[in-house]
């Protein structure tokens, strides 16, 4: 059986944040999520957050997430404090604990189910994640032989200047066997620079004790400040693009663009510099995206080209050219072959295929028909100062420049609006429409 906690309890002073560390986004999920994210593939039978500072808003925050149980550490007295607080919840438990840190999120889930098979293999009473790093200084140095066994773990601010040439740190990713744990979590002593109780020092009273050398050394980064959340940020950012790339996407400039997990996308896709793609987006085959565009909870169609655009949660069918300069708001659906011209906002809307709002428009709460060709500076005014009002616009119909449709309003069919109207009542089918001032002239006016 295998047990996962997670150390999650920690204030995280150094990121100067109202939000708890744990919380801190990263590529449109929390650092905490990335975490419970890494070992999913294992299935673990126990899933346990150990939680202190803000510990409600961090157990809110997951509570879509089924299966995990909370345990308060408080007050926050080192890591192996900690780990003491599973002695309770786990004193039945007989198997495998593994103990991953809420702040660093880039582990993948093939480095951890090497080290859960390692320990399993070699059959050790404590096996843990290692890293060379070029310069080390802030991690723990781990003391081990060429086989692997490990003899004992030194934090860096606990070293002699001959034990810090030791480039070999600890990642701080632990595989226990919890009934040899359990025994010696009691004897945890607070004999060290920090006055804490130390995860650590558990090593050198276990034994066998073994490590698993990670590869990759950014998978270990650990986030203590903004910077190394930047730093989290663009491999992760790395890893995305590389993998979309390899799908057959297409970055022209790669390092400028960002995307979400959730982003998905078909083959041939271009996307141009300066493309931000978040949450659950979906960009499907032969698109072309950007420069300069951002997509939120979008999901988008086939052959569709979106330039200087802001598309957020709102659905693109096949072929449709959205932008320069337009922005499709929540609600909107646009039917395929659609053209969303300059400066045009959409809000709320179903516009049904061919439809044109090519120009300096706002259509808001409104259904279009078929073929409708928005004339430029057309627009729904659908707000009442209380309520928002639909507005019909029916097959085939074509409104004039600069025309104000006043909603609750109704146009059938092949309605023409003439330029310059405001309507403010319905209009039949096949009619002409038309609302607008007389035009006086007044000559020798200067």
């Amino acid at each position: 059986m295998l047990a996962v906690a997670v150390l999650a309890a920690g204030k995280g002073t150094r990121m100067k944040s109202d939000l708890p560390k744990v919380l801190q986004p990263l590529a449109g999920a929390t650092l905490v999520e990335r975490v419970l994210g890494s070992c999913r593939a294992l299935d673990p039978q126990r899933q346990i957050l150990i939680v202190g500072h803000q510990a409600e808003r961090v157990e809110q925050s997951l509570s879509q997430h089924g299966g995990l149980e909370f345990v308060l550490q408080q007050p926050q007295n080192g890591t192996g404090h900690a780990v003491q607080q599973l002695l309770a919840p786990l004193a039945d438990f007989e198997g495998e604990l593994l103990v991953l840190n809420g702040d660093v999120p880039l582990l993948r889930e093939e480095t951890i189910t090497a080290l859960l098979e390692r320990h399993r293999t070699s059959q050790a009473a404590v096996t843990l994640l290692t890293a060379r790093l070029d310069d080390p200084t802030g991690y723990g140095r781990v003391f081990a032989d060429a086989s692997g066994h490990v003899s004992a773990i030194v934090e860096h601010r606990d070293c002699s200047e001959e034990q810090r040439a030791n480039n070999l740190t600890n990642a701080g990713i632990y595989c226990f066997n919890w009934s040899k744990l359990a025994a010696v979590l009691p004897q945890l002593s607070t004999d060290n620079d920090q006055g804490e109780l130390y995860l650590t020092d558990t090593v050198a009273m276990l034994s066998p004790a073994m490590h698993v050398e990670v590869a990759d050394a950014d998978e270990i980064n650990g986030i203590n400040d903004r910077y190394q959340l930047a730093q989290c940020e663009a491999v992760i950012q790395q890893r995305l693009r590389r993998h979309w790339m390899a799908e057959g996407v297409t970055f022209v400039d790669p390092e400028s663009c960002t995307l979400s997990d959730g982003t998905r996308f078909g083959r041939d896709v271009v996307v141009e510099p300066q493309c931000h793609f978040r949450g659950n987006t979906n960009v499907g085959r032969g698109c072309r995206i950007g420069p300069g565009s951002f997509l939120e909870n979008a999901s988008v169609g086939e052959e569709v080209e979106v330039l200087y655009s802001v598309v957020r949660d709102a659905v693109v069918a096949d072929g449709c050219t959205i932008g320069p300069y337009a922005q499709l708001r929540p609600g909107t659906e646009l039917a395929r072959d659609c053209r969303i011209g300059n400066f045009v906002e959409i809000k709320k809307s179903q516009i049904a295929a061919g439809s044109k709002v090519n120009h300096l428009s706002y259509i808001g709460d409104a259904q279009l028909g078929e073929n409708v060709n928005v004339g430029a500076g057309t627009i729904t005014a659908n707000y009442d100062g209380v309520n928002k009002h639909r507005t019909v616009i029916g097959a085939g119909s074509k409104t004039g420049a600069n025309s104000v449709l006043v909603a609750p309003i109704t146009l059938g069919a092949n309605v023409t609006v003439g330029a310059g109207s405001t309507l403010t009542k319905d209009v039949p089918a096949g009619a002409l429409a038309l609302g607008r001032a007389k035009q006086l002239i007044k000559e020798n006016w200067s």
